[in-house]
């Protein structure tokens, strides 16, 4: 009978210090595999650069509280905002967007034909409307003086020239004894209360503020000039223009008397 021959097979391990590579090596491998793939999830590419949602300063504006608390002291002077103040506040969300087709801050080929009008008559009818934008930008709490600002800093971001109102002065108060005296006679005046009404509207844009130029109301000093050459050629600038103002104030529509009565209203308050 033929013998059979079993093949014997050696182990790869062959001394002990194979034995002790092979043990470590069991250890060590899986742990640098673990961690270059914990290293390869956390260092991933920052998202927050294409996605803007997921920066930091994003994700901190979304965990703020709704609302916050003011504390305001009623007694205190208001500050009057700068143009730029106004327009970041209240004109950005239209102007700084082209939203509504309103022309955007620093579009010089939008604002070329507005400059044309001139400060007094473009501040005029933005103070009013225009189009599909409410007066005032729809921020009826502003002041002529914010207002004017904001319409001057926005045209000068478009190469225009314009120099930001100053603030109306407080009107220095008057004696009792003589706010009383001058009451019958402003009530004595059928058209005291006209004029007054037109000023409101059209004029108060540009004589409150002093507009390109236009003299302030109660400005006695700003007045004194004009006076001088007599109420005929006062009713003459207001209704052909003089100046950067325009004819009737930029409001055609006024009848002839209701300007003059505009004209008296002012020029009562510098007498």
């Amino acid at each position: 009978m033929a013998e059979i021959h079993v093949a014997e097979h050696s182990s790869p391990i062959q001394t002990p210090k194979q034995l002790i590579i092979v043990v470590v090596l069991a250890f060590a491998v899986p742990i640098i595999l673990i961690v270059m793939l914990t290293h390869l999830v956390t260092s991933g590419a920052d998202t927050s650069k294409s996605n803007p949602a997921l920066s930091d300063d994003a994700i901190a504006r979304r965990l703020q509280p709704v609302g916050t608390v003011a504390v305001i002291d009623p007694n205190a002077p208001r500050v009057e905002k700068r143009g730029k103040e106004v327009v970041e506040a209240v004109c950005a969300a239209c102007h700084a967007t082209g939203a509504l087709n309103a022309p955007k801050v620093g579009d010089k080929a939008a604002w070329a034909k507005l400059i044309k009008e001139g400060q007094g008559r473009l501040t005029a009818d933005a103070m009013k409307g225009v189009r599909q934008m409410p007066p005032r930008g729809g921020a009826a709490d502003l002041s002529d003086t914010e207002f004017a600002r904001a319409v001057a800093y926005m045209a000068n971001q478009a190469g225009a020239n314009w120099k930001e109102p100053d603030p109306k002065p407080a009107p220095a108060a008057k004696p009792a004894a003589v706010a009383q005296a001058s009451a019958p006679a402003a009530a004595a005046s059928g058209d005291a209360g006209k004029g007054k009404a037109v000023y409101d509207a059209t004029c108060m844009a540009c004589h409150a503020a002093g507009v390109a130029g236009a003299p302030k109301i109660g400005d006695k000093a700003a007045w004194a000039p004009r006076l001088k050459t007599g109420m005929a050629a006062l009713y003459t600038s207001a209704l052909k223009g003089k100046n950067a103002m325009p004819p009737k104030a930029g409001n055609l529509s006024l009848p002839d008397a209701d300007v003059k009565a505009a004209v008296d209203y002012m020029v009562g308050l510098v007498k």
